[in-house]
């Protein structure tokens, strides 16, 4: 061959069955092949195992499924391209014209506006509650048939807790599918409870370093199934370098969650007391009103906290910027700490009563602790709320 045809045809390295990689290779190829055509008829076919384009399928994407899975203690997940991906290819596959959804307004703005919006023009209606009016819910359901039902819990950014079961409860008697977005929760959270879809911006915790996007729709596997066809038509898929960071983010993902969780709860328990804040959020937190169920439904309470300052709007501008360890950005989950301002947050799709629901006042300011001593980032928290205040 001349070397033109050569680098081309690159020579393969065979891997001995008995000397594997302890870190799994990253599979960067969009196409696999077989030896012959009655091969890969059998592969499409549906009777041998393999992999043809990797809009379809990966090895990497594959191993990162499984883990993700398993952890959230179901058979089978799809891997997208982004967590909003994640929401919308899901939803896109399971409604159609005519359909109804109910959603709330205690949930991360772009849902609402995917559910509002983007599905209303496609003919689907919706009924938006908040995720404390069960009766509401209970009145809705019996009212008119519906989908799906989704929520979040803890909700983004006021982490309200969601009575799961009691909701769960409700959509099976009226046959009603659940999906929860189950970010801020973990892989590893609301496992054991009876829903039938979890979806997940994997960007935040198992990516945990704020450099790779990704998201995860996880479930039994004949849901799983059905949603796969068209996920593969739509195309929102992740790429496999950034499944192999994922999988490398997840290997750490307990290390960082356990050290988070511990300096949420300290901060959150420095913010109670302090005189320039009216209201804290954390229902790790005795007095917060999700704490008893929280306590019930999840593996731990989190890294997110949420606080009204006084002073409103200004006063949270001012707090953010005198912050030093802290960055202002949207996401969460990452190794370092990050805040929302209130000016970066007011919930402007809803009305006045919606806003009532949403529990986000002029004043909410919401945290995502890092891994940071937690005692730097109290001093840090003690001099930007001195300066709020002057």
């Amino acid at each position: 061959m001349k070397k033109r045809t050569r680098v081309t045809h690159l020579p393969e390295v065979e891997v001995p069955s008995d000397n594997r990689p302890l870190v799994a290779p990253v599979f960067q190829s969009v196409k696999f092949t077989f030896d012959d055509v009655a091969e890969t008829e059998r592969y499409f076919e549906g009777r041998r195992a393999g992999f043809y384009y990797s809009r379809v399928s990966n090895p990497t994407l594959r191993q990162l499924e499984t883990a993700l899975a398993d952890l959230q203690g179901r058979d089978a997940c799809l891997l997208t391209g982004s967590g909003m991906a994640a929401i919308s290819a899901s939803l896109l596959a399971l409604v159609k014209q005519g359909d109804h959804v109910v959603y709330f307004a205690e949930m991360y703005q772009p849902t609402r506006s995917l559910i509002r919006r983007v599905l209303g023009r496609f003919g689907v209606t919706s009924t938006l509650l908040s995720i404390d009016d069960l009766a509401g819910l209970e009145r809705v359901l019996g009212e008119r048939p519906t989908r799906v039902i989704v929520f979040e819990s803890p909700t983004n950014p006021v982490l309200k807790i969601a009575d799961i079961p009691r909701i769960t409860e409700l959509a099976r008697r009226h046959g009603a599918l659940t999906l929860l977005d189950n970010t801020l929760a973990g892989p590893h959270g609301h496992g054991g409870l009876d829903l039938d879809l979890y979806v997940h911006s994997l960007t935040k915790y198992v990516s945990g370093h704020g450099d790779v996007m990704g998201g995860a729709v996880i479930a039994r596997a004949e849901l799983i199934q059905q949603l796969r066809s068209d996920l593969t038509l739509l195309g929102p898929t992740l790429d496999p370098h950034a499944a192999f960071l994922m999988l490398r983010g997840l290997r750490t993902y307990f290390v960082r969650r356990e050290v988070q969780c511990r300096g949420a709860q300290r901060i959150a328990e420095f913010l109670r007391t302090h005189a320039a804040v009216e209201r804290v959020s954390y229902p790790g937190l005795p007095d917060d009103p999700g704490h008893a169920l929280a306590a019930r439904q999840m593996e731990d309470f989190g890294s997110i906290i949420r606080f009204d300052i006084v002073g409103g709007s200004p006063a949270g501008t001012k707090f953010a910027e005198a912050l030093e360890l802290f960055a202002i950005a949207a996401s969460l989950g990452s190794t370092e700490s990050l805040v929302v301002p209130p000016a970066m947050q007011q919930p402007r799709d809803l009305t006045s009563t919606q806003r009532t629901w949403s529990a986000i006042t002029p004043g909410t300011v919401r945290l995502s602790i890092g891994v940071e001593d937690p005692e730097d980032l109290v001093a840090d928290l003690e001099q930007a709320l001195a300066s709020s205040q002057t």
